[in-house]
């Protein structure tokens, strides 16, 4: 059995995704601190957009309206997500 890279690309798209709602699951039920619970949501947020990425451009049939939403959409949620991620790193000032 051989895999070519667009069936891998989308078994890992799926597992991304498992992975991102996971950790969403994660911060709605575990997490008390919000900054935590913040950062979770924000990874699953970007694993799942990226991982929904990945299935439309390994796609066999030709594109949509909502794959074209999609191509749009979740970059932006991925950069927000990220920003967010990036503000929330460091430790609060002292200020």
């Amino acid at each position: 059995m051989t895999a070519d890279a667009a069936q891998l690309a989308w078994t890992a798209s799926w597992l991304g995704t498992g992975l991102g709602a996971g950790l969403w699951l994660w911060s709605w039920v575990r997490v008390k601190d919000p900054i935590q619970k913040l950062r979770f949501l924000d990874c699953g947020t970007a694993l799942v957009f990226a991982s929904i990425l990945v299935r439309v451009v390994v796609q066999d049939r030709a594109m949509s309206v909502f794959d074209w939403v999609w191509v749009v959409v979740s970059p932006l949620f991925i950069a927000g997500a990220l920003w967010r991620l990036a503000r929330t790193s460091g430790p609060p000032d002292g200020n």
